[in-house]
C-alpha cells in the first residue's frame, strides 16, 4: 500500500488510518462555517475587540510550537497568517483528554487543514491571537511542505526559490512563499483595470473562436488538431484580430477581447506557447489615436497598481507616464546599426545581416531580414516605453499603406524594457489590397516560411462587404504583468507555464 513513499508520507497515511478508527473523518462534507479572516483580525480587533468574542477560522498548519499541555501554531487562510492558542484543558474539560493528547498531539501535521472556534485576544508578547475552544479536521495532508522559515508575523524569510519545483507545483508554491499570490492578484487587478477603461470608453466585451479553420491574424507556426466529426484540420488560435474586424464589419464601432492565444514555437523568459492578448479595434479612429490611448491606458494601469507612473522594474525604475517616445523603425536602425537600411532590395539586407553577423536563411524575405535586424541589434535598447513606427510594408500584411509615406504602413510596436509589449495598426481595410498582401505570404510559405500567413477568404469577403476605418492593437497581458509587477520571467505572471512532462510513462494493457 505504501510503495515509493517517504517515510514522512507513509506515517501520515498512518495517522490518517488511525483518525479513521477513531471515528474522525479526515475530509468531512459539512460545511464549515467561517466568520473571519487573518487579515481582517490583525487589520480591525484592537480598535474593535467586541466583535471578536466568537469567531469561527479555518486554514493550514503552518507551524506548530508545543509547550506539553498546551501549544501555539500558525494557521493560513488566503488572506495571510495568525497564530492560534490552544490549551489541553479548554478543549478537554472532562476527563477524556484524547482530543489533545492523541489527536492534536500525534495525528495532526504541518500542512493540516483545520478549523477552529474561540475568541481572538492579545498575547503577553503582544501578538494578536485566537484562543482556540475547539477545534475540526478538514482536511488531512498527505504529503509534506517543503520547510519555510518564517518570522514572527509569517513572513517567509527563506522562500522555496527552485523554479522547476515553483512552476511545477505552484499549488505547494502559493502556500509556502506568500509573495507569489500577490503577483497573481495584481495580474488580475491589471487586467479588471483595463476592462474597465475599455468599458467606461463603450467598447463591448467578445468571444471568438478557439478553434479556427484559418490561423490568421498574426506570423506565426500554429498549433494544429483535428475535427473528428466534420474529418477537418483545425488550428488552435494564434491571434483573435480577424474574427474581432468581422465585427468591426457588422456594425460595431468598438470590440475587445481577452484573447488566449497559442504559437507553437520557442520557450524562453518572456515566451509560453500559450499566453494571453489584450486585442481591441475601434472604427473611424488611426494608429495616431491608438498610440495617444495606449498611452493613457498603460498610465493609468501603473496609477491603480502603484499609485505612481513609475514602477520599479529590476534595478531599472520605468516611467509609464505620457507622453511615450516616438521613432522609425528605420531611424531605430540607423542609431542603433549605423545602416540605413531603408531602401535596400532583400540582397542588399541579406548583406548587412552577414556584416552584423546575424544568423539568416533562404526562406527570410525582406519583412524577416529587416525585424531580424531591428530584434537583434535595436529591440534591447529601448528600455522606457518607445513606440516604434512606420514599419516597411513587407512586414505588415494587415496594415493600412502609410498615408505620406510610400513603401511604409501605419503600424507601431511598443517597446518597454527591451520587449516588444503591444503591436498596432492602422487597419488595411482594402479588399484588393489585401488579398494581394495575402498572396505575397503564399509565395513566402512557398519558400519555406512556416510562419507566412494563410489566405483568409471569408475575412477577404467581409472586407468586401466594407469596413470602416479602424485603430486595432494587441497587448501582450503576460509581458505586460512581468512589468507591472516586477518579474524577471514569464513564468512567474502564468499559474501553470508550460512543462516538460516529470517522466516518461508506458502503459502495456495486456488481455
Amino acid at each position: 500500500m505504501y510503495q515509493e513513499l517517504s517515510e514522512q508520507e507513509i506515517l501520515r497515511r498512518q495517522k490518517l488510518d488511525e483518525l479513521k478508527k477513531m471515528g474522525v473523518n479526515p475530509y468531512p462534507a459539512e460545511e464549515y462555517k467561517v466568520n473571519v479572516s487573518a487579515f481582517d483580525i490583525k487589520e480591525n480587533y484592537e480598535r474593535d475587540k467586541l466583535n471578536y468574542k466568537d469567531i469561527s477560522f479555518a486554514g493550514r498548519i503552518m507551524s506548530v510550537r508545543d509547550m506539553g499541555k498546551a501549544a501555539f501554531a500558525v494557521l493560513q487562510d488566503t488572506t495571510g497568517r495568525i497564530q492560534i492558542y490552544v490549551k489541553r484543558d479548554e478543549i478537554c474539560p472532562g476527563e477524556d483528554k484524547t482530543l489533545y493528547d492523541t489527536i492534536w498531539k500525534k495525528l495532526l501535521d504541518i500542512g493540516d487543514i483545520i478549523g477552529v472556534k474561540g475568541y481572538v485576544f492579545t498575547t503577553k508578547t503582544g501578538e494578536v491571537s485566537i484562543h482556540v475552544s475547539s477545534f475540526s479536521i478538514l482536511s488531512k495532508s498527505l504529503k509534506p511542505l517543503p520547510i519555510v522559515k518564517t518570522d514572527s508575523d509569517g513572513t517567509s524569510f527563506d522562500e522555496v526559490t527552485d523554479p522547476e519545483f515553483r512552476y511545477r507545483q505552484r499549488y505547494v508554491d502559493l502556500i509556502i512563499n506568500p509573495k507569489v499570490k500577490k503577483t497573481f492578484e495584481q495580474r488580475t487587478k491589471i487586467m479588471n483595470t483595463m476592462r474597465a477603461f475599455l468599458n467606461d470608453a463603450g467598447a463591448l466585451e467578445v468571444d471568438t473562436p478557439v478553434l479556427q479553420s484559418i490561423p490568421g491574424g498574426a506570423i506565426a507556426r500554429p498549433f494544429t488538431t483535428h475535427h473528428n466529426a466534420l474529418d477537418i484540420p483545425l488550428y488552435l488560435r494564434i491571434a483573435n484580430e480577424l474574427y474581432l474586424k468581422r465585427l468591426i464589419v457588422g456594425g460595431f464601432d468598438w470590440v475587445y477581447e481577452f484573447s488566449r492565444n497559442f504559437r507553437n514555437e520557442g520557450m524562453d523568459r518572456t515566451h509560453n506557447p500559450e499566453f494571453t492578448i489584450l486585442e481591441f479595434y475601434v472604427a473611424y479612429r488611426d494608429y495616431y489615436w491608438m498610440m495617444n490611448t495606449t498611452e493613457k491606458l498603460l498610465e493609468k494601469i501603473a496609477m491603480d497598481l502603484h499609485e505612481t507612473t513609475d514602477v520599479q522594474v529590476g534595478d531599472k525604475v520605468i516611467s509609464f507616464a505620457a507622453p511615450f517616445k516616438r521613432i522609425t523603425i528605420f531611424d531605430a536602425i540607423k542609431e542603433y546599426t549605423g545602416v540605413d537600411v531603408s531602401k535596400m532590395d532583400e540582397e542588399q539586407l541579406r548583406d548587412v545581416c552577414k556584416n552584423l553577423h546575424l544568423e539568416i536563411d533562404n526562406s527570410m524575405g525582406k519583412a524577416k531580414l529587416i525585424d531580424t535586424i531591428f530584434g537583434e541589434k535595436c529591440e534591447g535598447q529601448f528600455i522606457q516605453p518607445t513606440f516604434i513606427t512606420d514599419y516597411p510594408v513587407e512586414m505588415s500584411p494587415l496594415t493600412k499603406k502609410h498615408r505620406t509615406e510610400e513603401g511604409l504602413v501605419e503600424r507601431f510596436e511598443l517597446m518597454i524594457n527591451g520587449k516588444e509589449i503591444a503591436n498596432a495598426y492602422s487597419e488595411l481595410n482594402d479588399p484588393i489590397d489585401q488579398r494581394e498582401r495575402f498572396e505575397d505570404q503564399v509565395k513566402l510559405m512557398e519558400r519555406g516560411d512556416d510562419e507566412a500567413m494563410f489566405i483568409d477568404y471569408d475575412f477577404l469577403r467581409a472586407l468586401e462587404y466594407g469596413m470602416p476605418p479602424t485603430a486595432g492593437i494587441g497587448i501582450g497581458i503576460d509581458r505586460l504583468c512581468m512589468l507591472m509587477t516586477n518579474q524577471p520571467s514569464i513564468q512567474d505572471v502564468l499559474l501553470f507555464p508550460q512543462m516538460r512532462p516529470e517522466h516518461k510513462e508506458v502503459t502495456e494493457q495486456t488481455n
